[in-house]
């Protein structure tokens, strides 16, 4: 049993070994096939690519067809590689000129960039110009233009010595743009902005003045079929006189001053009509209201024949003319002596159109209106209605929309004159109007007062006549 024993025991030492040696021969096998089928693949491989290169490559002269021919394929094959190739120094030489160019073409835009500059950096510019000459110099050179312009072999010794030439300038010139790069870009940039705004600043400067010059074309203008309205009322004055004759004496509402009043002064037959409908229209009780309208000789009959024939719901209209006024004469109105100097009336009256738009910051002013009396009138308020205490004077580019009577409540203070300040920046300034040159008017009056709108004004007559304004307006005009 023992020796079984024993026997067993190796049975199974011999079993166990048995299991080992099978499983690294399964391992060795499998590396094997596996190392087998792979070395196939790449056979496979190989064959196929062969295969796909050989039947595919062009016979171009027929040399494959016979295998004594090899030698023929060779000699074909190198003469085509000879025919191919090209000269290494010529291709050096390309990119050395191409190189050249690009830097020549530098230096001369920075150079025509730096003539836009200031006069500090005229030197910079004759800098530019001399490094553009020397790189003209080389590339005209008789030694080296000879190999430039010629398809013969160049020698290695004469491309050498002009890639030397060459590299030096241009280590030269990239020295001096990179030491003058940044101040010479920042200055580009500093005078491309000044040049943008100079030419926005013009722009703005002209559109200014054609605005100027078409408001007040527009500001004068009127619908083609009113052109001849003035005539038109006129004809219908001198067709039936006896409708528009002014019989007995003057209604006592013009004179009474317990009445509001109005003064308008025009020449425009419309606008003094839209004036005194609007007013009326908003008047709580129009026959209260008495509106003084003065226009010159010429339009008297249209207005008057305007006015009577719409009657304006109870309120009161007195027309006349600048002229019914006898002492507004030249010896005591200093306007219309100043309309008999020739220099003024050049002022005023020539029209030349080539300088239409030249003046547009007087151009206002130069209008011949400023010298008519209908525009002065209302400096002899107090003058022309001498019973009045209070009057409201409107513009005839005023449309009312509310009733006015208020403003005779307004307790004026002792002033002579209540109206709408106007205040916008450098609009209606004092510096606008007066010539602050004159010592007088600059040490009598602030430049940066505010000045007030004159379309609606509202003068306490009585306080005008004590503060004596019509005599001093006269001083101010006789200087």
């Amino acid at each position: 049993m023992a020796g079984f024993g024993v026997i067993r025991v190796g049975a199974r030492s011999v079993e166990r070994g048995s299991g080992h040696g099978f499983f690294r021969a399964l391992f060795s096998y499998r590396v094997f096939v596996t190392a087998m089928f792979s070395l196939l693949f790449l056979a496979s491989l190989s064959l196929l690519t062969t295969t796909t290169s050989t039947t595919t490559m062009p016979d171009p002269v027929g040399l494959l067809k016979n295998p004594n021919h090899h030698h023929h394929l060779h000699a074909y094959v190198s003469r085509t590689f000879l025919a191919l190739k090209t000269d290494p120094f010529k291709t050096r030489l390309d990119l050395i000129v191409k190189q050249a160019n690009d830097h020549v073409a530098l230096v001369n835009a920075y150079a025509a960039y730096a003539r836009k500059l200031k006069l500090e950096n005229t030197k910079q510019v004759r800098l530019f110009a001399e490094l553009s000459r020397n790189f003209s110099d080389l590339l005209s050179k008789p030694s080296y233009r000879a190999f430039l312009q010629s398809d013969n072999a160049i020698e290695e010794e004469t491309l050498r010595q002009f890639e030397r030439d060459l590299k030096e300038r241009i280590k030269i010139t990239r020295q001096i743009i990179a030491d003058a790069k940044e101040s010479f870009d920042n200055q580009l940039k500093i005078q491309k902005l000044k040049d943008t705004i100079f030419a926005v600043n013009e722009q703005l400067t002209r559109a200014k003045k054609h605005g100027v010059f078409s408001s007040l074309i527009a500001a004068k203008s009127i619908p083609k079929s009113l052109h001849c309205l003035a005539m038109r009322l006129m004809e219908e004055r001198i067709s039936n006189p006896e409708k528009y004759v002014d019989s007995g004496p003057p209604p006592p509402e013009l004179e009474n001053p317990n009445l509001y009043h109005y003064a308008i002064f025009s020449d425009n037959v419309i606008a003094a009509s839209v004036v005194v409908n609007s007013a009326v229209k908003n008047a709580k009780d129009p026959r209260k209201h008495v509106f003084h309208v003065v226009t010159d000789k010429m339009n008297l009959p249209a207005m008057q024949v305007w006015f009577k024939m719409r009657p304006l719901n109870g309120a009161h209209v007195e027309v006349k003319a600048v002229e019914d006024y006898k002492f507004l004469n030249s010896s005591y109105v200093p306007v219309l002596r100043q309309l008999e100097s020739a220099n003024l009336q050049r002022f005023y009256f020539e029209n030349n159109a080539q300088n239409a738009t030249k003046d547009t910051a007087n151009m206002k002013f130069r209008n011949p209106k400023y010298l008519s009396m209908l525009n002065h009138l209302r400096f002899y308020l107090p003058e022309m209605y001498p019973k009045l205490h209070r009057i409201l004077f409107l513009d005839d580019d005023v449309v009312v929309q509310k009733d006015l009577t208020g403003l005779w409540k307004v307790d004026m203070e002792g002033k002579v004159n209540g109206a709408v300040e106007t205040c916008f920046g450098s609009f209606h300034r004092y510096d606008k109007y007066m010539n602050f040159s004159n010592p007088l008017i600059r040490d009598r009056f602030n430049p940066k007062a505010c000045a007030w709108a004159y379309g609606m004004n509202f003068f306490d007559l009585d306080a005008w006549r004590r503060e004596k304004c019509t005599e001093q307006y006269h001083y101010w005009q006789n200087m």
